[in-house]
């Protein structure tokens, strides 16, 4: 074979290869509940896109975030991992969420999910929010993804109450580009740069992270004017109905596009709506909010959607979780995957893909509020553990909790307590509590396989310059 030959031959099976690898869509909203859109059974939101897109696809009804708060819940996004594993939980002068000109970030010595997929010929992007630290260092561009567009943290971090803050920025990769951010057009304007993104990108695959600043941390959600004041439940409402026109203006182009056989689009949220006053957001009919280990907190709504892939009109009631994305993606590529360290997300392709007799591969799931764990999940079960110490979402000191163990299947509301029937399932959730403090720690306890997160020296704001 001549020279040109065996390039020619080399070049069509390298493009071949890149086709068959299915681009990756990840839209993450952020404080949305679970009973906030129509499928997931609000009946006070217009979200005929994302109806359409669960009747096309899979809903997922027990798939979970790691944590109930923002920070921690996108570090396992970005790592497999549970946030107190990467020290992400709880870091010194945040809290629990990294506030501007923090010292504090996800440590580049982590692998994420963006770094796993350009190992695999992924181009990657961030379009949103990313709260995983400020500084350079910490910055997307430096933790896998080649393009970063929108803000470094929460659209309610603004100088406000005292805080030394720095006006709202709007950064494209490294530099910001606008500041302060008007944040009634964030959601208008990530769906623009989403379609680019998606057009520029479509003859290679591609791994298109967009976590939404909506509805976002303010007490007075944002939406563009099309949508201001335009649904029954107030700012909250008209923030969500916008948002499902994102999705439906997403899956638009990649229809358009004939992009969609090959593009695998997950819709889901950070964490549960968190106690508002009055409430504005649903996570019916889970009980509690977010920025607890409530069901409502930490059980989100999911959809999946890959036509021809991904089956259609199917509710899957397996248990999942934000963290097993990276390793599924990872599968999904065409490629075996070994971690470089050790993570806690599992391969869900079966359960994506709906093959037949398809179960969650895990035998326990954890709920951690900051540095506490104070729940466990097995099967239907989840046993909120006694807490000699219970924080609420101020920090403060609240009630000892008695141990309640609950069916999360038949009971997500948890209100009826079965602990005193279910004595051995008590036992047996006990124990599974006590593998994890040994392995991930709990308040007062270091764990084996926790590792540090990233600090610099000396932070600056990031400014519009």
């Amino acid at each position: 074979m001549s020279r040109f030959c065996f390039l020619l031959a080399l070049f069509i099976a390298l493009n071949l290869s890149a086709a068959q690898k299915p681009n990756i869509i990840l839209v993450v909203c952020d404080n949305l509940g679970y009973g906030d859109v129509g499928c997931f059974g609000s009946k006070l939101h217009r979200t005929p896109h994302l109806d359409k897109m669960a009747e096309e696809g899979t809903k997922f009804t027990h798939f979970y975030v790691s944590s109930g708060v923002c920070t921690p819940s996108r570090a396992s996004i970005m790592t497999g991992s549970y946030p107190r594993r990467v020290t992400m939980q709880n870091t010194p002068g945040d809290g629990w969420v990294l506030r501007p000109v923090s010292a504090n970030g996800l440590n580049p010595k982590e692998e994420t999910v963006a770094e796993v997929m350009k190992k695999r010929g992924y181009e990657t992007a961030i379009i949103g929010k990313w709260h995983l630290g400020d500084q350079p260092v910490f910055l997307p561009t430096r933790q896998g993804f080649d393009e970063f567009f929108g803000i470094p943290y929460s659209d309610d971090m603004t100088p406000r109450e005292g805080q030394p803050w720095p006006d709202l920025p709007l950064m494209r990769n490294e530099k910001v580009v606008e500041a302060p951010v008007d944040r009634d057009h964030l959601t208008r304007r990530y769906t623009e740069e989403s379609i680019d993104y998606i057009k520029r990108k479509r003859d290679k695959p591609f791994f298109l992270y967009i976590p939404q600043a909506m509805p976002g941390s303010t007490r007075t959600p944002y939406a563009s004017g099309p949508f201001k004041g335009r649904s029954k439940n107030g700012p909250w409402g008209d923030s969500v109905e916008e948002l499902d026109w994102s999705m439906g203006e997403i899956l638009k182009v990649l229809k358009e596009e004939g992009m969609a056989e090959n593009t695998l689009v997950i819709w889901t949220s950070d964490n549960g709506a968190p106690r508002r006053n009055p409430p504005q957001g649903l996570n019916l009919p889970m009980g509690g909010w977010g920025y607890t280990t409530a069901e409502g907190g930490m059980r989100v709504p999911c959809i999946m959607w890959w036509p021809g892939k991904v089956k259609a009109g199917k509710v899957c009631d397996e248990l999942t979780t934000t963290m097993d994305l990276l390793p599924t993606f990872a599968v999904l590529s065409g490629e075996s995957f070994q971690p470089s360290q050790p993570i806690d997300g599992k391969d869900i392709s079966d359960l994506v893909l709906g093959r037949a007799g398809a179960k969650s591969p895990h035998v326990a799931f954890y709920y951690y509020l900051a540095d506490q764990l104070q729940a466990v999940r097995s099967g239907k079960w989840k046993l909120h553990l006694p807490l000699r110490v219970q924080w609420t979402a101020r920090g403060e000191r609240d009630v000892k909790r008695p141990m309640a163990l609950y069916d999360v299947v038949t009971n997500p509301g948890e209100s009826v307590d079965l602990a005193a029937s279910h004595p051995d399932v008590v036992q047996q959730l006990m124990a599974l509590a006590e593998a994890a403090r040994e392995d991930i720690g709990d308040l007062g306890r270091e764990g084996k396989g926790q590792r540090p997160h990233g600090r610099v020296e000396n932070p600056v704001p990031q400014l519009l310059r």
